[in-house]
């Protein structure tokens, strides 16, 4: 055998080692940039979809709204729909009855803003009882913004002089900690 015809030098090996390692290195980093922008997307796609249900929940709750005024565990009347920046309240009809125990179709609903996140509670009576525990909706909330619909126009807070008087819609503004404000803008009952 001649010495040019027997197999690879030392030097052929490392430069195809280095070759080969070059590609795995692209390729590794390819695959992880891959998954790291799928990661990202099912985060997003989750938030929106969060925002969704949000919505979805409370334009149910804001069409069954009903002017009926209810009692405080002291026996204060309020009024059918409260207003404030803080948060609303209000009794929506449409409850069902699935597990048929003895209470009535409608119910007290509360949506309220805590710091960092947006909280509904409801409760389980109308009148004279204590809300059950709150359930967050939306957390990491850096600013929400309320408004009610009269017949005058919007205003910051809900609060008729007469007690049946609902809003004719509801303006939320939500906006979470590095993402983009979301506006919700839901009429009240069925006589909006």
């Amino acid at each position: 055998m001649t010495r040019g015809t027997a197999g690879f030098t030392l030097v052929e090996l490392l430069v195809a080692l280095l070759i080969f390692a070059m590609l795995a290195g692209a390729g590794v980093a390819l695959l992880r940039f891959s998954v790291d922008a799928q990661a990202a997307a099912k985060d997003r796609l989750d938030a929106i979809g969060g925002l969704r249900r949000v919505d979805s929940l409370l334009a149910a709750d804001m069409a069954q709204a009903v002017p009926r005024a209810t009692r405080d565990a002291a026996g204060t009347v309020l009024p059918s729909f409260v207003g404030t920046p803080e948060g609303f309240s209000f009794v929506r009809g449409g409850w069902d009855n699935l597990d048929e125990s003895a209470r009535a179709s409608l119910q007290r609903v509360e949506y309220r803003v805590s710091p960092g996140r947006l909280g509904r509670r409801q409760w389980p009576m109308l009148d004279g009882t204590a809300p059950e525990s709150e359930a967050t909706l939306v957390d990491r909330v850096a600013r929400v913004g309320l408004r009610y619909r009269g017949r005058d126009g919007w205003r910051d807070r809900w609060d008729p002089v007469r007690l049946d008087v609902l809003p004719r819609a509801v303006e939320l503004t939500v906006q979470r900690v590095g993402e983009p404000a979301v506006r919700h803008v839901l009429l009240v009952g069925s006589g909006a």
